[in-house]
């Protein structure tokens, strides 16, 4: 999913080799002992055509305009002007390259999910939204499976009552995965079927309520006054974003949307197991500073990967 990106961060590990080789030349012409440089200083004008191919590259494989310009600015203050060793420069641009990123992916507040579900009240209600068709419900299905692995009971709620599939397709899921679903008819008030469903998990003593919720456009105004309403309601204790990778920018707008209206607390990205560029991550990770909590990377209750940013980072930069 990342080798256009991977193929560019080589080029750009490259075209500083080249300008090390022009250095030595340089140094070399002088023919004065004892002045040939140890090491290299990179130039503006040296950097100047490297991250402009660097920055067409990142949106390309759908780095938002204001990540990429976050990126190029944080490793030009980390190349520009620097000494570096000749026989150090490859690992030294990859190292810099690879701290930038990282520091795009950090949250401003990191989130173990385990630890605040075991350390909190119960039920503890997590709430998810998202467009439709960026496989919400089947990532709430996925959540379910992971915290029922992890010996901690689940209640499905049918917060999705826009549409009648919606309703239909969490059933299956509920079904499928042996637990209970609170749901009330096509057009009910969405905020009223999750209070009905934290009502019951507080009599059954059940550890934890996962909320669907309506996914029209996020430009709907009607669609976020029902979102916030469900949190006003219910005061969910995360409010997880759930966005498609392939969709690119929609999808870093849709977060942007969602975080501006109702405030996301983390974000889990789907399909990332097709092909998906990458930097739907990078720019929602910066864009929103909330931590991604996992990626889907198929259509099984599996197929659920916890997110290592670390991880993440070593896919783009492998060569």
């Amino acid at each position: 999913m990342f080798q256009s990106l991977k193929k560019k961060v080589k080029e750009f590990i490259g075209k500083t080799e080249e300008i090390a080789e022009r250095e030595i030349k340089l140094s070399k012409a002088t023919k004065i002992k004892g002045i040939l440089r140890k090491g290299i200083k990179l130039s503006e004008k040296d950097l100047e055509g490297i991250l402009y191919d660097l920055q067409l590259d990142l949106i390309q494989n759908d780095v938002a305009v204001e990540t990429t310009e976050a990126i190029l600015q944080e490793l030009k203050e980390k190349l520009l002007g620097r000494e570096i060793e000749r026989e150090n420069l490859d690992r030294f641009i990859k190292n810099s390259l690879r701290e930038t990123l990282l520091d795009v992916l950090t949250p401003e507040e990191e989130v173990d999910i385990l630890s605040i579900i075991q350390k909190s009240e119960k039920p503890f209600k997590i709430v998810f939204f998202g467009v439709n068709g960026t496989g919400k419900t089947t990532t709430i299905a996925k959540v379910a499976k992971y915290l029922m692995d992890n010996n901690l009971s689940i209640v499905l709620a049918a917060g999705d009552t826009f549409r009648a599939g919606a309703i239909e397709q969490i059933e299956k899921h509920s079904e499928s995965l042996g637990v209970k679903l609170i749901k009330h008819q096509k057009g009910a008030d969405a905020a009223a079927v999750i209070y009905d469903a934290i009502k019951h998990a507080k009599a059954h003593r059940i550890d934890v309520v996962l909320a669907d919720t309506a996914g029209r456009m996020q430009t709907n105004v009607n669609l976020m006054d029902e979102m916030k309403k469900i949190c006003r309601v219910n005061k969910p204790d995360i409010k997880i974003f759930v966005g498609d990778s392939l969709t690119g920018n929609d999808a870093v707008d849709q977060a942007e949307r969602f975080n501006k209206e109702i405030g996301i607390d983390a974000i889990i990205l789907t399909k990332m197991d097709a092909d998906a560029k990458g930097g739907s991550a990078l720019s929602i990770a910066n864009i929103t500073k909330r931590p991604i909590l996992f990626i889907g990377t198929g259509q099984g209750y599996e197929d659920l990967k916890r997110f290592d940013r670390n991880w993440f980072v070593e896919q783009i930069l492998e060569s």
